[in-house]
């Protein structure tokens, strides 16, 4: 990665207030280290993902809801653990079935989940003990 290209979290919720709210939350706790995208779906977020020059080392968190038309949460993060290993994966989601759980974490890999009403400062140590922030 060069000097000039910012790391960049991806939020993806099909609830456009969820994603400003997060926009709005990683932006005051991390200001303007990262880029900040968001996608209301998992094939918007793939897109984002493959029109990323090197997504593999500049996205670094992805934050995303499990219940969401088209592809599920558990889908999702199983695809970026098979294509983009590098990337640390949150589920953040009011509701989940167990067996869907479990597949995200066993074979997706996911890092974190959060449970909806979620707490600012719980995500955002969640992402610190992530170890993805730029040393200063």
């Amino acid at each position: 990665m060069n000097e000039d290209q910012k790391l960049m979290f991806l939020c993806v919720d099909d609830e456009v207030s969820v994603l400003d709210s997060l926009k709005e939350q990683l932006r005051n706790a991390f200001g303007n280290s990262f880029i900040y995208e968001t996608a209301e779906s998992a094939a918007e977020a793939i897109d984002i993902i493959d029109d990323t020059l090197d997504p593999n080392n500049s996205i670094v968190v992805v934050v995303s809801d499990w219940l969401m038309p088209g592809m599920k949460g558990d889908e999702f993060m199983i695809h970026l653990e098979l294509n983009f290993p590098n990337i640390k994966k949150i589920l953040l989601t009011g509701q989940v079935d167990p067996a869907s759980l479990e597949r995200a974490k066993r074979v997706g890999r996911v890092n974190h989940v959060i449970t909806k009403p979620w707490k600012k400062e719980h995500l955002i140590s969640v992402i610190r003990e992530l170890q993805v922030l730029p040393s200063a």
